[in-house]
């Protein structure tokens, strides 16, 4: 049988009706031939296949209860597109790709981006040693087809076969650029929509390609992000569907940073059947995305390269849906918007595995690049391979216990004239003056998962004053109550400092232990080193 193995971080149940169906069943139920013809090709095939906007903390991602699964996740560098899809992409946290938001300014596919970390990117490393053909379908980079970064004439080092979006997500009337000639698509269902042209373009690369060469194929979908056009087929699924009303779902967050705090609680009921529609439609685009990972599976299976080929699923960011009040958007460091699905099968994973272990999406680049048969330290690298805990071949117990997560927040320079008096500084603001984002809304966390802690250290900057906050998720999975007041001082002071190391980190050392780790070391003197001048550093190194 398939294998299936699933990361789980966390203790909740998923158990809802069934999205992304198509993927899961065929884990389950397909036969496939034996692992000796992995054996006999040491250089397996990769498939990876990168939703936006994917969440599981609030239902995103469903799964048919006969796996028995918990719930399946890993955490982003970065809760927003850009950054996060140059972490994929690179293995970097964002202080060292330099991404820091969706605009060319923020090096969003800008021309320093293509100069300086395109050429690290994993698919840059395949294709530079000539083992693997390499093919690039769907959404790539927010900004990518800017005129002022080379239009969709630019073809990233790294793919042989490139058929990319320009610009942001869409289902219908975009342009693609197919190795860098612009190919423009209306809205005619049958010829245009996006996540079926994806799955067809994916089809035509595994029946044309060479079967004497691995290869490595990516394909990013636009669902479930907005306009969360479904369709047509599916136009009227999920009538009854509402976003979850979890125990922070319309309630205020009064021990939050003031960003949280504007929303307002109760929301309208206008508002709370918006985001209830909203969510409707996410669910309806996912199960194109269901056929698109059907017809991948079933194309390797006819072909016999279903048992020498890895499949991993899984999304940029995650979403919320008025948690904490909050209308309906990504950002924030909470763990509906920084967690997100990771589904991996392949040779030698046993059928329905869980794992608890920590992993990140920095993970992504290195592990690709070992199933591959290259070596990660030779890479600049920030992540970790997860093929040993996968295949059984690692120590779970030296594996590290914390990521780092980071997000710089953006802003407007004048008011937004329908909300005059939230003055200038704000941005992804509802009709209702409810803001999802500010210049102030930048902040860094530490999310550390161990036997001995499960928990989530945040630093809000405001200007030069730090405002902490810590949440422990085992006792306190919805992140209600604020402990930073209360906590062990001690406890407070390491996590401060591992946040302090780690956004310094680059490459080996982003892998050091951490603060629940028993090989950590806590030096004080650093405590107090102010993290502005790091961050003005980034802001310099982008002009």
């Amino acid at each position: 049988a398939m294998a299936f193995f699933v990361f789980n971080s966390a203790s909740k149940m998923v158990s809802s009706p069934l999205v992304i169906l198509g993927f899961i069943l065929i884990c389950v139920t397909l036969h496939c031939n034996s692992l000796a013809e992995a054996k006999a090709n040491p250089r397996p095939n990769i498939v990876l296949i990168l939703t936006d906007d994917l969440d599981v903390s609030i239902g995103g991602m469903h799964l048919p209860t006969i796996l028995v699964i918990s719930s399946v996740m890993q955490f982003v560098a970065s809760p927003l597109c850009c950054p996060s899809r140059a972490s994929i992409l690179t293995g970097k946290y964002p202080h060292n790709h330099h991404v820091v938001n969706n605009t060319l300014e923020g090096n969003c596919s800008s021309t320093a981006w293509q100069k300086t970390q395109e050429p690290e990117t994993f698919s840059a490393f395949l294709q530079k040693h000539g083992t693997y053909q390499t093919f690039f379908a769907g959404k790539y980079l927010n900004e990518y087809g800017s005129k002022k970064a080379g239009g969709v004439e630019h073809v990233p080092l790294g793919w042989d076969h490139w058929f990319a979006l320009e610009s942001n997500s869409k289902y219908y009337n975009y342009t693609l650029s197919v190795n860098g000639r612009a190919q423009r698509h209306g809205q005619n269902y049958s010829e245009d929509y996006l996540t079926d042209v994806l799955a067809n373009i994916s089809i035509d690369f595994l029946e044309n390609k060479s079967n004497r060469r691995p290869f490595f194929m990516m394909v990013s979908t636009p669902a479930p992000h907005s306009p969360w056009t479904a369709a047509p087929q599916y136009e009227s699924s999920f009538p009854n569907v509402k976003a979850p009303r979890d125990p922070n779902f319309n309630i205020h967050g009064k021990d939050k940073h003031w960003l949280i705090r504007q929303a307002k609680t109760p929301m309208t009921n206008s508002s709370v059947e918006f985001l209830d529609n909203a969510y409707r439609k996410r669910w309806r685009t996912l199960l194109s995305v269901d056929d698109l990972v059907e017809k991948v599976v079933r194309k390797l299976e006819v072909s016999g390269e279903l048992s020498n080929t890895y499949i991993i699923f899984t999304s940029d960011n995650g979403y919320h849906t008025g948690q904490f009040s909050l209308p309906m958007d990504k950002r924030q460091l909470y763990e509906f918007d920084i967690r997100v699905p990771l589904l991996v099968r392949g040779p030698y994973i046993k059928p329905n595995q869980t794992s608890p272990l920590l992993i990140a999406n920095v993970d992504l680049g290195p592990t690709i690049l070992d199933i591959a048969g290259y070596n990660v330290n030779e890479t600049q690298m920030d992540g970790m391979s997860f093929l040993p805990i996968m295949t059984g071949k690692g120590n779970s117990s030296t594996w590290r216990s914390d990521v780092l997560v980071e997000y710089e927040g953006e802003g407007s320079n004048i008011s937004d004239p329908a909300c005059p008096l939230l003055g200038p500084g704000v941005s992804e603001c509802f009709p209702d003056c409810v803001c999802e984002d500010s210049y102030n809304n930048t902040y860094a966390c530490v999310r550390t998962v161990s036997q001995a802690a499960n928990l989530h250290f945040k630093n809000n900057f405001y200007n030069v004053n730090y405002v902490f906050f810590v949440y422990n998720l085992t006792a306190d999975p919805f992140q209600l109550s604020n402990i930073a007041k209360s906590i062990d001082q001690e406890v407070l002071e390491k996590m401060n400092h591992r946040l302090m190391m780690l956004q310094s980190c680059s490459g080996r050392s982003c892998r050091t232990p951490g603060v629940y780790d028993s090989q950590f070391r806590f030096d004080p003197q650093l405590m107090f080193s102010s993290l502005v001048p790091h961050r003005n550093k980034r802001r310099q190194m982008l002009k």
